[in-house]
């Protein structure tokens, strides 16, 4: 699966910044089919961060949610502006 299928977009809500800011950890909508190593492949590959952790959820509506920790050495603030989000 390509990145660019894997990934659909990052996820910004209050929630969300918050966890950017204290847990260092970025939240995006990801393809229903795509693993957790599908997904950890894929940010590295599109943002050139390091990730340390995956979780994932499916939501009521059937979307699929995963909550990316990056290393300590890279910044989830940093990757939000380079985003956009912040």
């Amino acid at each position: 699966m390509d990145a660019h299928e894997v990934i659909i977009y990052p996820l910004v809500t209050e929630v969300t910044s918050r966890m950017i800011e204290k847990e260092n950890k970025m939240t995006f909508i990801v393809n229903r089919k795509a693993t957790k190593g599908d997904i950890k492949r894929a940010i590295e590959e599109l943002y050139q961060v390091k990730v340390s952790k995956v979780n994932t959820v499916i939501t009521r509506d059937g979307t699929k949610k995963a909550y990316v920790k990056l290393s300590k050495e890279y910044s989830a603030t940093d990757l939000a502006v380079r985003l956009g989000i912040f």
